[in-house]
């Protein structure tokens, strides 16, 4: 379904976690001319961006008897899932009787790395008689072009440390593990892990304060790519203004992501982030041609 047509399709669901990407795809999707209706999670959802959406009920994590009884109510049949989850102990989830009878399903779903379990949840909403659409089905205008955006172009050692990281990317995408490199000088300085990207580039600015790393002060890229298994409908990477932000406070000199497969939630004013960083974006193809 292309989304200029997606104003036939009836309202569209938007299970919205962390972040500005959620209210980044509502708005795409509401200028389509599309009725949206947001279910945000409590304790994780940006509260004061949820309230500029008339329709939205707010949603505790385990509750999904609620979930699909409001998306039925609303005549919801396709659901968008978006935004910074991180996994949440399974003590902490409320059981409602609708999860309690999926609740074999979770427990096989937390055994695996994270595109295992996300892979499940969109099982789970499928059986349910809904449809799982990725962000980039219902707004595709939010996914990074092809090419530099910004004024200050990568170099051709910084081309081969983007090729590097790509091809490592897809070397342990099967063990369902990183989606962000960091390489200087053909050297791999960080791999995203568990903790996400900002804490990964975090860690590369620590690793700087305390002269662990090699690379000076303004070098070294930042490659972002989904792994070559991954289910593209839900968890994309992503780059917004903070991760221009983290990239300089770490120190390195741009960041490169997969044309195409990857979100970025605010083009214009991250690009111009950028430039005033003095860094460069660029969309490149993932894969080799």
């Amino acid at each position: 379904m292309n989304a200029v047509d997606s104003n036939t399709a009836g309202p569209l669901a938007i299970i919205c976690c962390a972040g500005a990407l959620p209210f980044a795809v509502a708005d795409a999707v509401e200028a389509h001319g599309r009725r949206i209706v947001l279910f945000p999670v409590e304790g994780i959802a940006d509260a004061a961006a949820v309230a500029r959406y008339p329709h939205h009920h707010w949603m505790k994590l385990g509750q999904a008897g609620r979930l699909f009884s409001l998306m039925r109510q609303d005549g919801c049949q396709e659901v968008v899932l978006i935004g910074n989850l991180t996994r949440p102990k399974l003590s902490s989830i409320r059981l409602d009787f609708t999860t309690l009878r999926l609740f074999p399903a979770i427990i096989a779903a937390y055994r695996g790395g994270d595109d295992h379990l996300l892979r499940s949840v969109g099982r789970v909403f499928e059986r349910e008689g809904f449809t799982l659409r990725g962000a980039h089905e219902v707004a595709p205008e939010i996914l990074m072009p092809e090419g530099v955006l910004t004024r200050r172009q990568p170099t051709s050692d910084e081309q081969s440390d983007i090729d590097r990281a790509l091809a490592l990317i897809r070397a342990i995408g099967a063990f369902d593990v990183g989606q962000a490199v960091v390489v200087f000088n053909s050297h791999i300085i960080a791999v995203e892990g568990i903790e996400g990207t900002d804490e990964m580039l975090a860690r590369v600015a620590d690793l700087r304060r305390r002269e662990r790393l090699s690379a000076p002060a303004g070098r070294g890229v930042i490659v972002k790519a989904p792994k070559p298994q991954q289910d593209r409908r839900i968890d994309l990477p992503a780059i917004g203004t903070k991760t221009v932000e983290n990239v300089t406070l770490a120190g390195l000199s741009g960041i490169a992501v997969a044309a195409g497969e990857t979100i970025i939630a605010d083009l214009d004013a991250t690009v111009a982030a950028a430039d005033r960083a003095g860094i460069f974006i660029a969309g490149v193809k993932s894969r080799p041609t």
